[in-house]
């Protein structure tokens, strides 16, 4: 009986856990008894841990919450708190696992393909944070170069179809165009979220990792409440996604932004306690809100990629940070095109979300702009089916799928959601 086969996942980001974790639910549905280990190098690796895939290494959450190229000042905290002797501990933990892997697989920058590399085995490689739609080109570091241009480097996916063509012609022959994972699962689950029928629903997605969640989220009331200046109550719904920890906070919110919290719903009333605004906020239901949705309102990162690729709009405004700054909105907006629109370059003031509320209605009253964000998306992201794609190449690599057990599920997946 041939032994199983064994494959370690390395991911250096929160975005870049949830994309291996799609590729891993994938993978396994795939191929059963394949076995699966992660090392998360940001965070704790809560996706893998939430579906009970075991971390080989040592985890923490550093101070920056991984994105100290947003501000260096944060990576001396980092450092501070262990960042050196943590990613020593880890990279250690990698070399003792990986010589009982038949498969490694990175996806991430510089840092974790470079576990990848000095692992010493076979390894495939996702660069999901790395894009030509930012400069259009992209220029990789020499030891990418060295990395992806080894024998053992079997494979590179790229986030987007530009991105893979543009390695192509720089003569990386071994790049393919891979997508967002996350968008495989990305269906709504029926949930009723007790909209009113042909009145236009916007979408809050204030981003998951606390505290800056909370920030952004107050911010986004606020923002609500200006909206509600330019339209009425009447005119337009509000729904947030929120993850669990930022749902019981509500209660404390409420009180200390003015709004009547009952059960998830958030109310603000006028001075002759008339509503004026209301959200409906659910922790369960981000698949239905960010489908059902015409307008996302929008502070994170994956949940804004995914709200692009399946065509609908967003608006930004900057927060505090550490990651949703005006410096990282804006990159998110030379990568995702059209259909993003930041206003302001500051954290958000009283008059840019003034500003804000404007271009949300104008926003909604622009069909043939709402008409443009659905092929927007699909030009900037390409087809759902990235985590059976991958999934399929490692499999292939591994040399344990047969073609008529694999088949072409990537593509008929593709076919059927694109």
């Amino acid at each position: 009986m041939p032994s199983k086969k064994r494959i370690l996942f390395i991911s250096n980001g929160h975005g870049e856990d949830t994309h291996t974790s799609n590729v891993i639910q994938s993978l396994l549905e795939l191929y059963p008894s394949v076995e699966v280990a992660a090392m998360p190098i940001v965070g704790e690796g809560k996706a893998y841990r939430n579906l009970n895939i075991p971390i080989i290494g040592p985890t923490k959450i550093m101070p920056s919450g991984g994105f100290t190229y947003m501000n260096r000042l944060l990576l001396l905290k980092d450092l501070q708190a262990g960042l050196l002797g943590l990613t020593w501990q880890q990279l250690q933990a990698t070399l003792r696992y990986a010589p009982q892997c038949d498969l490694i697989m990175a996806t991430g920058d510089s840092i974790g393909q470079s576990f990848a590399y000095l692992s010493g085995r076979p390894f495939v490689s996702f660069i999901s944070c790395l894009s030509a739609l930012y400069e259009g080109h992209l220029n990789l570091d020499l030891l990418l170069w060295h990395y992806f241009k080894s024998k053992r480097c079997l494979g590179v996916f790229t986030r987007d179809p530009y991105t893979a063509e543009n390695l192509k012609h720089q003569g990386l022959t071994k790049v393919h165009f891979g997508g967002i994972p996350g968008l495989d699962r990305l269906t709504p689950t029926g949930k009723d979220l007790q909209l009113k029928p042909d009145v236009p629903m916007i979408a809050l997605l204030p981003g998951s990792r606390l505290p800056e969640a909370t920030r952004n989220f107050i911010l986004q009331l606020q923002l609500v409440l200006e909206i509600t200046k330019v339209m009425s109550i009447d005119k337009v719904q509000f729904r947030a996604a929120l993850v669990s920890s930022l749902m019981a906070q509500l209660d404390d919110i409420a009180q200390s932004q003015g709004w009547h919290h009952d059960r998830g719903k958030l109310t603000y009333y006028s001075g002759d306690n008339s509503p004026v605004a209301e959200i409906l906020c659910y922790s369960d239901a981000y698949n239905d809100i960010v489908y059902q949705c015409t307008l996302v309102l929008g502070m994170a990162g994956l949940a804004v990629d995914q709200a692009v690729a399946i065509g609908k709009p967003v608006i930004q405004v900057p927060g505090l940070g550490p990651q949703f700054t005006y410096q990282y909105a804006e990159a998110q907006t030379r990568l995702l095109g059209s259909s993003v629109q930041t206003i302001g370059t500051q954290p958000a003031t009283s008059e840019i979300l003034g500003q804000a509320a404007v271009r949300v209605a104008q926003t909604l009253e622009d069909g043939d702009y709402l008409t443009n964000c659905v092929e927007n998306g699909r030009n900037r992201l390409g087809s759902p089916g990235a985590s059976y794609r991958i999934a399929r190449f490692l499999l292939n690599s591994l040399g344990v799928c047969p073609q008529m057990f694999c088949g072409s599920r990537g593509e008929a997946y593709a076919d059927e959601r694109g």
